[in-house]
């Protein structure tokens, strides 16, 4: 991106990050996240009837303010989005790319950390219900947070498998809640009277968590109960090793990204100053770190230089 000129262009640099702005985005980024956990602690606190009476005026006046900040930022955010790298790519009008913005998986998790406010100002609704959905505000780690974001984008990269997975763990509950039915409901009428109720067993089964206050009690139930638990582990670790393969994946994609960025920058084996800013920038974004940085810096340095020079004489061809 060009030397931000407009005030527009200027607030996408502070949200991104990037040029000179590292410093201050980086500021704001911990300015924001403090509000947050300010705002989970005195919400889990204020469900204390006693703490909640006592101090009616502290809790309403910190979800006020924080309410108008988070508006603010997601309204800025979206005013600024249009000048983003990302962004910027798309072809169409500003409303266009405002659309795609507003649509992403962040600006909803933004949006969602302000309706619950909004909803309990405007709106005469369960007041308890609306201080658990204050409690998604947590998810705006997600965007402060390089960890999460590979998560995130491990998720909807994983998408149709772990669909699969837990499509067949579905059929797999199923054919459990059937089989322990036919076996134990004329035993246990009480508690395996009809399928819906053995779905809790089975359900405990196969996550392997086993709160053991519905069991099987005939021989034939326990062995059956036997070959359930069996399958349960490799039904658990089906998802769970596709979003650690996903996870790997990400991080070595964004390492060879920075390498490659590196090998792109590199002209007659050196860095400028503004080739080293703007690897920096790239390093932030990817959520890299410094030491992850320098040595793929120093290991493409390495590998031209080893081109330009003779391994044997040391001298140019």
């Amino acid at each position: 991106m060009n030397e931000p000129q407009t005030l527009r262009q200027k607030m996408a640099c502070l949200f991104e990050g990037t040029g000179q702005y590292q410093r201050s985005g980086h500021i704001l980024d911990i300015a924001l996240i403090s509000i947050i956990m300010i705002n989970v602690v005195a919400i889990v606190i204020e469900s204390i009837p006693s703490v909640a009476e006592q101090y009616y005026n502290e809790f309403l006046v910190l979800e006020i303010v924080s309410v108008a900040i988070f508006a603010i930022e997601y309204l800025a955010r979206l005013w600024a989005c249009v000048d983003k790298t990302k962004y910027m790519a798309i072809e169409g009008s500003n409303s266009k790319r405002r659309l795609k913005y507003f649509l992403s998986p962040l600006a909803l998790i933004d949006l969602i950390a302000i309706l619950p406010s909004l909803m309990m100002f405007l709106f005469p609704l369960d007041l308890r219900f609306l201080r658990v959905l204050r409690l998604l505000r947590v998810f705006k780690l997600t965007r402060y947070s390089r960890a999460m974001q590979l998560l995130l984008q491990a998720f909807m990269d994983e998408g149709s498998s772990l669909l699969a997975a837990f499509f067949i763990m579905a059929v797999v509950l199923i054919l459990a809640s059937c089989g322990i039915y036919l076996i134990e409901h004329d035993i246990q009428p009480d508690t395996f009277g009809s399928i819906p109720a053995a779905m809790w067993w089975a359900m405990a089964t196969l996550t392997t968590v086993g709160y053991g206050d519905v069991v099987p009690i005939t021989a034939m139930g326990k062995f059956f109960g036997g070959v359930i638990t069996l399958l349960s582990m490799g039904m658990v670790a089906i998802p769970t090793g596709l979003l650690a393969s996903s996870f790997s994946e990400q991080i070595r994609k964004r390492r060879q990204f920075f390498e490659d960025a590196v090998h792109e920058q590199i002209q007659d084996g050196t860095l400028n100053q503004a080739q080293h800013e703007h690897l920096e920038d790239l390093r932030y974004k990817l959520g890299l770190s410094k030491l992850e940085a320098n040595k793929a810096i120093k290991t493409q340095l390495n590998q031209h230089n080893s081109h330009i020079y003779c391994r044997h004489c040391g001298k140019r061809p």
